[in-house]
Parts: structure tokens; sequence; C-alpha cells
């Protein structure tokens, strides 16, 4: 059987009639995902009756004898309980007293029990766990989907977001989900009680601390449109944002960068300007980069810049990208202003070299 998605999840857990199966086994690389998929199981299993009849462990520190008690003990003043065990790729490292224990568990589950496996992200799957259990991927979400999410996570939050608060969280952070739902619960600790109606994007500069026209993505577009002075002077005021790095500006930069010039040999090898947004869009369906915003959107700004830019100019641009990348992660005291600006003010002068 296929695994489930999130929403098939959701839908399935919706169904007055149906009852949550014994055993789920969640797995993927979002883990923000995973905690949503175990509130919802949790919910439907236990209800308000969770401080008596749900218990969260991680595998190594389980015994056969601990795993057994949790798994056969009955419910109190409910129908059913939930165990969350997390940790479970390392039951399938190597052959244990636990492992066996598990799996003869899963092969026979308590009914009055929903036990809820958790893997850890990047680890493979155990062939075993996954024949005995509903599997349920969660992986990444596709770029167009981030705005839907994060306007939902922020229902559950009790905050309404305006559209440029949204829009100005995800040029700030962009589709890291983990971050996002940080920022937003900052958000609604501090404007909890202060006032009614929506979060603006106001309130997202003056609580989170980014400011309109001063994200990341601003200073990468500033710098393919070869708008160097501008990208130049947002340097600074992006670095002393929270998390924020030369390293993390250098990623997405040469993201674009590798975009653009992907944009630009399909310009040179004769696709008609007005497909090339989509033959871009569906080449990074396939490749799915990580940290983008709308693919659409993307795709349209690469085949702007493909425009502002030569092959050659794109080749010349990505080695001194690559070049301070590695100055920022071996020099022994990094200068992450200097070489972030030194790199964006150079393109220019690869501008004035090319007239």
């Amino acid at each position: 059987m296929a695994a489930l998605t999130l929403d098939a999840l959701l839908r399935s857990l919706k169904k007055g009639a149906s009852l949550p199966d014994p055993v789920y086994l969640l797995h993927g690389d979002e883990d923000v995902l995973k905690d949503e998929a175990i509130r919802a199981l949790v919910d439907q299993a236990v209800g308000s009756s969770r401080d008596f009849n749900l218990d969260v462990r991680f595998a190594p520190d389980l015994t056969p004898e601990s795993f057994n008690a949790l798994v056969n003990t009955p419910p109190m003043m409910a129908d059913r309980r939930a165990v969350v065990i997390r940790g479970v790729e390392q039951l399938g490292k190597r052959k244990t007293k636990l492992r066996d224990e598990v799996l003869q568990y899963l092969a026979s589950p308590n009914p009055t029990t929903v036990l809820v496996l958790v893997v850890a992200a990047g680890d493979e799957l155990d062939t075993d766990l996954v024949r005995g259990s509903t599997s349920v991927a969660l992986d990444a979400l596709s770029a167009e989907r981030v705005p839907r999410w994060l306007q939902h996570r922020a229902g559950t939050l009790g905050l309404t977001l305006a559209p440029d608060a949204t829009d100005l969280l995800l040029k700030a952070v962009g589709n890291d989900l983990s971050t996002l739902s940080r920022e937003l619960e900052k958000l609604g600790s501090l404007t909890a009680g202060a006032r009614g109606g929506a979060v603006t994007a106001d309130d997202v500069s003056n609580l989170v601390g980014v400011r309109r026209d001063e994200t990341v993505f601003d200073l990468v577009e500033a710098a393919l449109e070869r708008r160097a002075a501008r990208a130049a002077q947002l340097v600074e005021p992006v670095l002393e944002q929270a998390g924020m790095s030369g390293v993390k500006i250098l990623s997405l930069l040469g993201t674009h960068l590798v975009g653009t010039a992907l944009a630009r040999s399909e310009r040179d090898r004769g696709v008609p300007q007005a497909r090339l947004p989509d033959t871009i869009y569906r080449q990074m369906q396939g490749v799915r980069p990580y940290g983008m915003r709308s693919y659409k959107e993307e795709a349209a700004r690469w085949t702007s810049w493909s425009g502002m830019w030569t092959a050659h100019e794109l080749g010349k641009a990505l080695r001194a990208a690559l070049a301070a990348d590695n100055a920022l992660k071996t020099a022994t005291v990094s200068d992450d202003r200097g070489i972030v600006t030194q790199l964006v003010l150079g393109f220019a002068k690869l501008n004035r070299e090319a007239a």
C-alpha cells in the first residue's frame, strides 16, 4: 500500500465513523509536518483525556518490557490511549530484543492503543515496520503550498495574517516550515491581547525584526538585476537578521545564479521567450530546489534575469560566488559583510566589462 500524505491522513481522520488505525509510521524530511500529524492523531485518539492517556518516549530509552507496558496499558476513562515513540529508525540498525518485540506487537496490535512510530529525517525506512503499519510520508511542501500552510498554521495559533504580512514572512524566511512556525509563535505571544484584527507587515517588521524591502530575497533580486549598489546596501541589514549568515546568503544567491544560467542556456538554445518560463518551471518541478518561493514566479524571474546576462558572465559570476563561499567557510576570521559586498559589487564590474 502506498504511503499516505498528510492531507490524506487528515481526511481519513475527519470521517466521522472511522477510527484511527492501530499503528502509524511517520517518516520523511519535514519534521514540522510530523508534529502536525502527531497532534491530529492524538486529538482523534484521546481528545481531552491526553493527560491520562498519552505517553511520548524515545526508542533508545525503551526495553522490551517497558514497550509492552506502554502499548498494553488500558486507557483511563476513555476508549483509547495513544503512544508516540520517536527515534524508531534506531530499531532497524541492528537486531535487538526490542525490535523483535515491536515487530511481534505489530502483527497483533492492541485495539485500544494508537501507536505512532516516528522516523527521524534522512533515515532509511525499516521495511518490516512499513509492512506492519499505516505509513505516512511527510516530505517538504512544494513552494506553491507553503503560503496556504502558513495561513493554516497561523489559524491554529489564533492569528490572522494580512496578505502583506504573509508576503514579508515568506520573503524573510523562505520555505523553512520550522523557522516560519517559530516566527508565528513569536508573533502570537507578542501580539496576544494587544489588539484585534489581522497581523500586518508592520507587525512582522516590528516584532520579528525584518523590514520591508530589506529581506534576503530583495538582496538576491537586486544582485541578479545587476543593481549592485542597492545589493551592497542590503548586505548589512540582511546579515543583522536573526539566523542569517553570509553562507546562507550565498547559498540562495548561488541557487538563483544557477537558475538564471539555466534560463540563459535555454534562451541560447533557441527556446522562444514566451515558452521559456514554462520550460524552466517544468525543470524546477523535476529537481525541486529547496528554499524557493513559488516555482512559477521564480521561473519568470530567472527568465527575466537571463536577458541581463550572457552565458560567459554568468559563468564568471558563479565562479566568483564559489570562491566567496569557500572564503566564508575556510577563513579563520570570516568577514561576511565584506565578502558578500565584494561579490555583489563584482556583478556590476562584470556589467561594465560587457559594455
